[in-house]
């Protein structure tokens, strides 16, 4: 029973952080700009591939890239953080074509959002025109000398579980000690509780929106890197569903909270962990009915505060 509550424990716990790393890219642009970032998902899955090619991975016979493969193969802990980038460069593109006209016009922000949307089907439509729709795998021995599973406290763990779960509590942690401890993370605080406030006190607001993006963007990049090493890249699509997750897991953890988004992707993929391999069709019914049920009890999420009421 030990060994069954540890597998089931590290299951949720590496699930969970996936989700709280893609709901952490949401909660960012959400906090300065009042608008999520549906094309994020996309730069999810732009960051699986860009990590599966700088390891040496092939294109299928599909594509305008049929057959392309880079001339060098990368190790895995040099190309996860190289696909980071790529992905950030593509969020702040987005950010410049498909955001700040709109901010520069005083746009309604639902504009910004649909177009946000757009963008992220335009993305995942120019990733199956240059690599089809085929899905890829990167190989397990791309972690080099590691084992593909160790033992611990008796349970079976594969090794890639426990990176993601090493590098996500890292980049929480990092993400959490610069938006407390730094000037311009406190900048960024500024701008997500008084945009026009923080622009009279001398802080540019257009930095700190695309230092969110960016700062989304390699997020989103590197849990696409791991969620590829880990499941596979299941095609152009893949990032959908974990865009959808990682939606709930924002509202769960309460709009523009930090820690929330944590909390809620951790309590997600707990619940999903929960249930047994012989039900796991119901996943996703498990994980939206905790949203479901704590959205009842408190409309404004785990540790989301409550909207001022105008008089």
């Amino acid at each position: 029973m030990g060994s069954d509550f540890i597998q089931l424990l590290l299951n949720g716990l590496s699930l969970g952080a996936v989700y709280a790393l893609f709901a952490l890219g949401y909660t960012l642009v959400f906090s300065v700009l009042g608008v999520i970032n549906f094309a994020h998902g996309a730069v999810f899955t732009l960051g699986a591939y860009f990590t599966y090619l700088l390891i040496g991975g092939a294109v299928g016979a599909n594509g305008l890239l049929a057959g392309f493969q880079l001339p060098i193969a990368l190790p895995f802990w040099l190309a996860l953080p190289l696909a980071g980038l790529g992905a950030a460069t593509v969020a702040l593109l987005i950010e410049r074509l498909a955001f700040r006209p709109l901010r520069e016009r005083n746009a309604d922000p639902l504009l910004a959002l649909i177009t946000s949307l757009g963008a992220g089907v335009v993305l995942v439509n120019l990733i199956q025109l240059l690599v089809g729709a085929e899905s890829y795998a990167i190989p397990s021995g791309s972690l080099g000398g590691l084992p593909v599973a160790i033992q611990l406290f008796g349970a079976q763990v594969r090794t890639v579980q426990l990176l993601l779960l090493l590098v996500a509590t890292v980049l929480l942690a990092a993400l959490s000690l610069w938006i407390d401890g730094t000037r311009s993370g406190k900048a960024l605080r500024a701008v997500s509780e008084d945009p026009t406030t923080a622009q009279l006190l001398g802080i540019n607001s257009h930095r700190m929106v695309q230092i969110a993006f960016g700062l989304s963007g390699f997020l989103a990049g590197l849990a696409g890197g791991l969620v590829g090493l880990s499941v596979s890249l299941a095609g152009p699509y893949f990032g959908i569903g974990y865009g959808l997750k990682g939606l709930g897991v924002l509202v769960l953890g309460g709009l523009g909270s930090v820690p929330g988004a944590v909390l809620g992707g951790l309590l997600i993929g707990l619940a999903e962990a929960c249930v047994p391999a012989a039900w796991s069709g119901y996943r996703e019914v498990v994980a939206y009915g905790v949203l479901f049920v704590v959205l009842l009890v408190r409309p404004q999420g785990l540790l989301g505060k409550p909207l001022a009421t105008k008089v």
